[in-house]
């Protein structure tokens, strides 16, 4: 018996049919890596709740025992059991011993590695009421209601000491469109509804201050144009798209629910002369209407083995959660993770738990295979991948502005803080345009053009960019202290 785990002899074909568990006090598993299986959506609502607010106590030993007695009738133990093939869930009332009982290995490779390896077991101490009070926590972020955005505003403060200050109206800029040039940065942070949650919990895991970035060109003949990555088009999926700047101010000033707050970052004068526009608009035209860059997404969070991991969360937790949506959305985890971890083996077409399996048989962990950078020049099935901050700074690549040092940046190891930190943009402010908070009585070093709230990007514009930056950073709360040329 390993690690507390009883084994049954191989049943038909040498599958083995059964395995039996027996749990201590607060739940503690071997030291396996990565998971697969969701028995049910509530294993989903588990790694959520986990993810968001703490719930879940991942060990590194397990000590077969018995759980101990309730301490009120609403006391409740919540775990989790995951291997590279199943990720499944037990909860108990009574303090004695318990069993888990899976009635069938799905193969004779989860069995050696379960054999070898072990289980990853994880405890949500909850009790009924806990767990009633993370639901009601965790809901509202994704609502497009006031209470979420309220709700979203407090994740954000309780969780990374943001202010939310509120500016003098109007909340939205009289700007003059004639003063914004190529390459000028936009940096969006959505408060509300989907994609305000989904930002909330990328700002807490990164720390950057905001969610979304986008960049303006200009062609030949003077119009002014947006390049994002993220656009949504008229088939509800997100692509890359590059935008007459009247259409996506109007959208984002009157039909955007995430409420965002947007500000605009100009570049500093050496810079924009420096931008080549021809080669910018080459980059824009060759991905124009490429998927969004979901492929490259995480990577550029994860750098360490440990130290970008807000607790609880660790890789254990990450490599839960890909295993959740592995079983629920397979072709949503491919661009997310799957196809991307193949790119770091150096493999093609192996699919989560042959990933897991591969990465141990090299002697590599799985929370080590997760920090090797991403390499710009990495062609996925659907093209070159670029999340918003990364389409940014590539465009940045290819007009110049990253040399001499270019050929030793992988932008997409960037993550939208990494952006905004970087000493590209315009430090006199007297060389702002005369709009740029106008009617604030604070004067940001950069312009907000739209938003009830002050934004605030700490560390702005203060980073000499250098060879292989950003590739081994940590990034935990609530400090995010980068350690000096990571």
């Amino acid at each position: 018996m390993e690690g507390g785990l009883l084994l049954r002899e191989p049943g038909v074909d040498g599958v083995p049919r059964r395995q039996r568990d027996r749990r201590g006090p607060r739940g503690r598993h071997g030291p396996s890596r990565g998971e697969r299986r969701c028995e049910t959506h509530l294993a989903l609502l588990i790694i959520i709740l986990a993810f968001g607010f703490g719930r879940v106590d991942g060990r590194t030993t397990f000590s077969p025992s018995e759980t101990t007695k309730a301490h009120s009738w609403t006391c409740m133990d919540l775990y989790v059991f995951a291997t590279p093939y199943r990720v499944t869930w037990d909860y108990y009332f009574l303090g004695r011993e318990h069993t888990l009982e899976i009635k069938e290995w799905e193969s004779k490779a989860e069995y050696d590695y379960v054999k070898h390896n072990g289980v990853s077991i994880f405890l949500m101490p909850s009790g009924t009421i806990g767990t009633l009070r993370a639901l009601w926590d965790v809901f509202p972020l994704f609502t497009n209601t006031g209470w979420g955005e309220n709700a979203n505003l407090a994740f954000l403060k309780k969780h990374m000491g943001a202010t939310f200050e509120e500016r003098p109206k109007p909340w939205v800029s009289e700007l003059n469109p004639d003063d914004i040039q190529s390459g000028d940065f936009l940096v969006l942070s959505k408060i509300r509804g989907r994609w305000g949650g989904f930002e909330t919990l990328e700002k807490w895991v990164t720390g950057a201050y905001a969610g979304h970035t986008a960049v303006c060109l200009r062609d030949s003949e003077g119009k002014l144009w947006v390049g994002e990555s993220g656009h949504e088009n008229e088939e509800g999926e997100d692509i890359i798209a590059v935008l007459p700047w009247e259409e996506w101010w109007e959208f984002e000033t009157t039909k955007d629910d995430s409420n965002p707050q947007i500000a605009l970052l100009p570049l500093r004068q050496d810079l924009r002369a420096k931008f080549n526009e021809t080669a910018a608009w080459i980059y824009a035209k060759k991905m124009n209407g490429k998927p969004y860059g979901y492929h490259n997404m995480i990577f550029s969070w994860i750098d360490t083995i440990s130290n970008n991991y807000p607790p609880p969360l660790d890789a254990h937790v990450v490599a839960s959660v890909m295993t959740v949506w592995n079983k629920l959305q397979p072709d949503y985890a491919a661009s997310m993770w799957t196809e991307a971890l193949n790119k770091r083996l150096g493999t093609k077409g192996l699919d989560l738990p042959e990933i897991i399996v591969e990465s141990e048989k090299r002697g590599m962990t799985f929370d080590k295979l997760l920090t090797i950078p991403e390499k710009d020049n990495w062609v996925y099935t659907d093209g070159q991948s670029a999340s918003c901050v990364a389409y940014v700074l590539m465009m940045y690549k290819e007009a110049g502005l990253f040399e001499p040092i270019s050929s030793s940046i992988e932008v997409t190891e960037f993550t939208i803080k990494d952006a905004y930190i970087l000493n590209f943009f315009e430090a006199n402010m007297t060389r702002l345009p005369s709009w740029c908070n106008k009617d604030d009585t604070v004067k940001l070093p950069f312009c907000q053009i739209k938003g009830r709230y002050r934004m605030e990007l700490p560390g702005y514009n203060t980073m000499e960019p250098y060879a292989h930056m950003n590739e081994r950073c940590a990034s935990l709360p609530p400090d995010y202290v980068r350690d000096e040329n990571c």
